[in-house]
């Protein structure tokens, strides 16, 4: 069913009348207040002509000053004439673990630095962040994703929010798409037209509660019905915009009126379609902002409409309430106290639960458990059921973290999970739980508590047929402390593809080993598979085992650059938790670039490790860490030119 259902040929006309009142030119960078002295940039300068530039050209760019040939998808090109650029963040991240770690250069390099050299190169990076003015970055003006949408719909009409359930899936990442194909058009036509009948009821029947409630009484005949409609027009696009109307905007929803009107439709079936017009308008599809800024402006603060859009869509995935909203109409949100305070109160509010969903499934890397395919033979377990039990957990477990406000440190170290009957089993903990209600357990094993130990977060790093002690490393390292993993190097034998003549004998771990025999994959493997190998009591879906999948015993000891040993997940666990300074800075960075819908760069470091310091005077809690996002320059103010 398209708008054509209620006035033939005029669907196109209704989306270009509301289309007009937007524009969606894109801003462009500019450069605000210094956020160091002239002199310190100089001298910050200065040291990188000196010595991290001749450190970079003779150990570094031999390998990763190629375009074509970027050795571990790192490169050096273009940083010269610009090291503070926030492309060359991440590069910056990762030289300095490598280079204080001496896996780079790599030891068959020829040439090597001195300790010296190694010291003043690391010891420079944290200052590049004082090169990038102080700027909120790029402002995402964005269109609301599938579930966003949905759930925006559920809380302006009261529908179930799958009507939306059509819609493509988004991709997952920081960032927002902000395009609308006309594809997508019809295809929000279709889902308002659904929307507005489970609300309101078919086009030509009785008057429902909602409709009342919406539109209010039909005027008497002696009354001005364009009157009368533009009050019910000032009231619908206040709540569906997030925001007041401009004049210009409503005219726009008259004339949509007058077009019913036109075409012989009744008062009520107008409203209608002017309430449909809203729902495919830039202005509901698109967080906007209420107000234009003075064109000497620069950057300039969020107006309260848009900042209570910006915080309920962070942590609500939809539209403001009546507190928030009463809120911006009292121009009260910009003030600190009261911002801090609503997002603590909305946090306790069980529409949170679309943090973990948004962030928190995303972060740990979750989002697919339903549909992740299982060798049915070896693990009839993994049924719809168990597979949602395990979401559920991930869940309900993220949630008691940020509603008891834990530390981050929680996510790690806990000594409870939640479980039903299925999950359970996996557990070990059958005679205990009974039933498909999940409800928190207190855990006796060490080896089990926090993420690393969850069924869910096992079962989506292992291969379909059995564990990947490699992909399990990868994921503590860049989903827990951040760091970053290059992708393998061509020619690389898969341990499935291995010659099975050589492998026969060999354990799993023995198998996984063999990589490291190259040279090339060593100085990754070598972080990346001890720690893969501590989980390795875990089967491929989360259960304790004593025995691999060859059969061979399982040994779960190993050793981490700077000596670090263990020899069970319960020690890993104890290792991962004393790295709290990059697993605290890391959900930070993550968090952050959430809530800004894109990835961090220039002087979201410096913003980063102010969140850090008011972080690490609450013990690292999370509830303080999402407020001080919320209240942080970026999150706060945007860019106009």
């Amino acid at each position: 069913m398209t708008l054509t259902n209620y006035i033939p040929n005029n669907s196109l006309l209704v989306v270009a009348l509301i289309g007009l009142t937007f524009d969606f030119t894109p801003s462009l960078p500019a450069a605000d207040e210094e956020a160091v002295t002239p002199e310190q940039r100089a001298a910050i300068l200065k040291t990188f002509r000196d010595d991290v530039t001749p450190f970079l050209k003779n150990y570094c760019m031999p390998c990763h000053g190629d375009r074509r040939s970027k050795k571990g998808d790192v490169s050096f090109i273009g940083v010269f004439g610009r090291p503070g650029a926030g492309e060359f963040r991440k590069v910056w991240q990762m030289s300095s673990v490598s280079v204080n770690e001496h896996a780079m250069p790599p030891e068959y390099a020829k040439k090597q630095p001195t300790d010296e050299e190694r010291k003043k190169f690391v010891g420079w990076i944290p200052k590049v962040k004082y090169l990038n003015p102080k700027d909120p970055g790029a402002f995402v003006i964005r269109r609301l994703n599938k579930v966003e949408y949905g759930n925006t719909l559920r809380d302006l009409l009261g529908v179930d929010p799958s009507v939306a359930k059509d819609l493509p899936d988004e991709v997952p990442g920081e960032g927002y798409l902000n395009t609308l194909s006309p594809l997508q058009t019809e295809q929000y036509l279709v889902i308002a037209n659904e929307a507005l009948n489970r609300a309101l009821g078919p086009k030509d029947g009785p008057s429902t509660e909602k409709q009342q409630q919406l539109f209010g009484a039909t005027p008497p005949p002696t009354a001005d019905p364009r009157e009368a409609a533009k009050k019910v027009a000032r009231s619908l696009a206040r709540n569906a915009y997030r925001r007041p109307a401009s004049d210009e905007e409503i005219d726009v929803l008259l004339r949509v009126f007058d077009l019913a009107r036109e075409n012989k439709l009744d008062y009520p079936a107008s409203l209608r379609l002017m309430l449909k017009a809203i729902l495919v308008s830039p202005q509901f599809l698109f967080i906007t902002p209420a107000k234009e800024h003075p064109t000497n402006e620069t950057i300039v603060p969020l107006d309260d409409f848009q900042l209570a859009s910006r915080v309920s869509y962070f942590l609500w995935s939809t539209m403001p309430d009546a507190e928030l909203s009463a809120l911006a109409d009292q121009g009260k949100l910009n003030d600190p106290a009261t911002l801090r305070s609503q997002v603590k109160r909305m946090l306790l509010d069980k529409r949170s639960r679309a943090l973990f969903d948004g962030f928190g499934a995303q972060w740990l890397g979750i989002s697919g458990l339903r549909e992740k395919r299982f060798d049915p033979a070896k693990f009839p377990e993994m049924t719809p059921a168990l597979r949602t039990a395990m979401y559920d957990e991930v869940r309900l477990f993220f949630d008691s973290i940020v509603r008891e406000n834990r530390s981050v440190r929680g996510f790690i170290e806990s000594d409870y999970t939640f479980v039903n009957e299925s999950l359970a089993k996996i557990y070990g903990l059958k005679e205990k739980v009974s039933g498909p209600q999940m409800r928190r357990v207190q855990l006796a094993d060490p080896n089990r508590g926090g993420i690393l130990g969850m069924p869910g977060t096992l079962a989506m790093t292992s291969f379909p047929e059995r564990t990947s002690a490699v992909k399990r490393g990868a994921w503590v390292l860049e989903q827990l402390l951040g760091e970053h993993i290059p992708p393998p190097p061509p020619n690389v034998p898969e341990l499935d593809k291995q010659d099975k003549k050589k492998v026969a004998d060999l354990t799993q771990r023995q198998r996984t080993e063999l990589h490291r025999s190259n040279t090339v994959c060593a100085n990754c493997h070598k972080v990346m598979d001890p720690i893969g190998f501590g989980l390795e009591n875990f089967d491929a879906i989360g259960r304790w085992r004593e025995k691999d999948e060859s059969g061979g015993p399982i040994d779960a000891g190993g050793e981490l650059p700077g000596g670090k040993k263990f020899s069970s997940p319960k020690e890993l666990k104890a290792i991962i938790a004393e790295r709290k300074e990059d697993l605290v800075r890391n959900v930070t960075e993550k968090l952050l670039a959430y809530a800004l819908c894109r990835q961090l760069e220039g002087y979201d470091v410096t913003v980063v490790d102010r969140i850090l310091e008011h972080l690490h005077e609450d013990d690292d809690r999370v509830q303080t860490m999402i407020v001080e996002v919320v209240t942080s320059y970026p999150f706060t103010h945007r860019r106009i030119k």
